[in-house]
């Protein structure tokens, strides 16, 4: 069997029995379609060998991609040729014999400031109310001014529930009104490899917006049952969501980039830093494996180190003698470096 035919057999076979997310298997239809360009698609599966792979591998490299994205990859390509061994096409992966290595890389998440972490919500607030004290408009203006308003609303519901939640992107473009729970203020999220989990509307102040925005969605003529639509009612893409953060970081006059992302690495580190149990932010945001949760751990060390070298009483108790505050400071910088 050629490779490009062996493709798009197994994109059909593997995700009929295999429950993935439209975005999982548009990456593997991607990272595979390079493969095929790379190797040749008129390629016998079988002929393919452990240094087809490297030599991939090594491309990759040389286009500057990621270690992460790199390992990505090699993963899709992992399950493609196993598959491919348990239908009896070949009779062993070509994997069996590849020695690659990726090089440990820890990227820490991003977290907003807890002042600009605010400053992005009020700025929702304050678009939200402008739209709602707009004038009277004439008949003509009426439907474009509600829709702008809509839009106003549904901004600030959608910035308070992925900070509530703790939602990624891609869930939060996934909600259905048929998600939301009205009276209870729960959300049905459908998260990464079937994890499916429940988000709260956190208090009262944030139950009333979703539930205004839900007023206003439900006047919008549409078949679509998205929970938040675009401008021409339709579901809100995760690049719409994007670009909604993107400008309302302008508005704010936050100087960094920010991504909706950041928001559930936000909350995550302000979660951990009030204290609240490890395995209880690894519920809430729905992680597999407690060490993906441990990686903001590093965050809350560093604020706790920060705190500790302008406001531990040690620095007004002890001697000068026995412990000057420059001593201390490195110390503990030496620390925070280590962790």
């Amino acid at each position: 069997m050629q490779l490009k035919q062996a493709c798009i057999d197994f994109l059909a076979g593997y995700f009929s029995t295999h429950h993935r997310t439209a975005k999982t298997k548009t990456a593997y239809e991607s990272d595979l379609a390079q493969f095929t360009g790379f190797a040749g698609g008129n390629l016998e599966v079988r002929d393919l060998t452990s240094s087809v792979i490297e030599s991939w591998a090594a491309h990759l490299r040389e286009l500057e991609y990621a270690p992460t994205s790199i390992r990505r990859k090699v993963v899709v390509l992992k399950v493609f040729f196993g598959y491919w061994v348990r239908k009896g096409t070949l009779v062993e992966s070509p994997f069996w014999r590849v020695r690659l290595s990726f090089g440990r890389v820890e990227q820490l998440p991003r977290a907003l400031t807890e002042q600009e972490m605010k400053a992005l919500l009020v700025q929702t607030e304050l678009n939200s109310t402008a739209a709602a004290t707009t004038g009277s408009v004439s008949h003509r203006t009426e439907r474009a001014t509600y829709a702008s308003a809509y839009l106003r609303m549904r901004n600030q519901a959608l910035v308070d529930l992925l900070f509530a939640t703790g939602m990624r992107v891609g869930e939060l473009s996934a909600l259905d009104i048929s998600d939301f729970g009205v009276q209870e203020g729960t959300f049905k999220i459908k998260g990464k490899g079937g994890r499916d989990r429940i988000g709260f509307a956190v208090d009262e102040a944030s139950l009333r917006l979703q539930r205004d925005h839900l007023t206003l969605r439900g006047q919008i003529q549409t078949r679509c049952p998205a929970l938040f639509l675009n401008f021409v009612g339709n579901r809100l893409s995760t690049q719409g969501i994007t670009n909604v953060i993107s400008q309302l970081r302008k508005d704010a006059k936050i100087e960094r980039h920010v991504t909706p992302h950041m928001l559930r690495h936000t909350v995550a580190t302000l979660l951990l830093r009030n204290g609240v149990d490890i395995r209880v932010v690894q519920e809430f945001l729905g992680h597999s494996s407690i060490a993906t949760t441990q990686r903001y751990t590093h965050i809350s060390k560093e604020h706790l180190i920060s705190v500790l070298k302008t406001s531990h009483p040690s620095f007004n108790l002890r001697s000068n003698i026995w412990l000057r505050q420059g001593e201390a400071t490195d110390r503990l910088d030496r620390y925070s470096q280590k962790c």
